[in-house]
C-alpha cells in the first residue's frame, strides 16, 4: 500500500479505504480481493494525507467511505463496494457472504449504511474521528 498521489489515467484501479476502521483493512486486505480483481492498488486514505487532499477537491470525502478509482471514473461508498464485489471471485468466507449481497447497485446500496455504522462504532471505539481531516471523533 503505497502512500503517493493517485496517479493520473492510472491503467490499474485504485481501491481507497479507511485503515483506522477494522473491518475497512480486513476488508481491503484480504489477498482474495487483489486476486480476483487485475491490478487493483490499495491505499489507506487515512494514512495519505496527499490523496485525500486530491479527493477532496474533487468533492469526494474519506469520512463519507471507500472509493475506488478507475481510470477518471471516482465510485465512492456504495458504488465502490459494489464494483468491487461485482468483479472478486472470493475463497475467504466472509467475502463469500459479502460479494454476492453487495454485487447489485440495489443491495449494495440498502446495506451500505449498515457498513458505514459498523465503521463509526469500530472507529469510535478506537478514539478516531470518522473524518481523518478532523482531529475530534
Amino acid at each position: 500500500m503505497s502512500q503517493t498521489p493517485a496517479p493520473a489515467h492510472s491503467p490499474h484501479p485504485l481501491l481507497v479505504f479507511d485503515g483506522g476502521c477494522p473491518f475497512c483493512r480486513h476488508f481491503a486486505v484480504l489477498s482474495e480481493l487483489r486476486s480476483g480483481i487485475p491490478g487493483l492498488e490499495i491505499r489507506d486514505g487515512r494514512m495519505d494525507a496527499d490523496l485525500r487532499a486530491h479527493l477532496a477537491a474533487r468533492g469526494y470525502h474519506l469520512r463519507d467511505g471507500a472509493m475506488v478509482i478507475d481510470g477518471e471514473q471516482v465510485l465512492h461508498g456504495a458504488p465502490a463496494i459494489q464494483w468491487l464485489c461485482a468483479r472478486m471471485t472470493p475463497s475467504a468466507a466472509l467475502l463469500q457472504v459479502l460479494a454476492p449481497l453487495m454485487a447489485t447497485p440495489a443491495r449494495a446500496r440498502q446495506l451500505y449504511p449498515l457498513l458505514l455504522l459498523a465503521r463509526r462504532v469500530a472507529l469510535a471505539l478506537r478514539g478516531l474521528p470518522v473524518d481523518p481531516d478532523r482531529r475530534t471523533p
